[in-house]
């Protein structure tokens, strides 16, 4: 059995799709939902680890980006280097979760790794290169 962790981004029109039924029903993987932020009439997003024979893994994130749902490898970690970091807020703009935000009496960024999704879109919205990915 193969393991592969993703983390998936639904359209809003998708978000109240049975997906995550049709990856079990119709490509036999066995999903381990880590995390999910799904709310209906908007983006949702999932961490997701399927479980599986190869092909059907395959088959199944085919048949997820074939209905427009954004695949991306699911990041390990998300390191803010906050020495570094001037708190200009650029990535609070791109982070759904809200788990960076200002604190609003030190106006330094705070990150909260309990909501964090580590989609990683964060990384390419620092205009400093301090908040870095790793990934499995």
């Amino acid at each position: 059995m193969a393991k592969k962790r993703i983390v998936l981004t639904f359209p809003p029109e998708l978000v109240d799709q049975p997906i995550i039924y049709r990856l079990v029903k119709d490509y036999d993987l066995v999903p381990n939902i880590l995390r999910a932020q799904v709310t209906p009439k908007e983006e949702g997003k999932m961490v997701l680890e399927l479980e599986g024979g190869k092909e059907g893994i395959n088959k199944g994130l085919k048949y997820l980006e074939d209905i427009k749902v954004d695949v991306q490898p699911l990041a390990k970690d998300i390191k803010l280097d906050e020495q570094e970091c001037t708190s200009c807020g650029a990535c609070i703009a791109v982070c759904s979760p809200k788990a960076l935000s200002m604190n609003k009496e030190s106006w330094k960024l705070e990150f909260d790794r309990d909501r964090c999704l580590l989609c990683g879109l964060c990384v390419p919205a620092c205009p400093l290169g301090v908040i870095q990915v790793e990934f499995d």
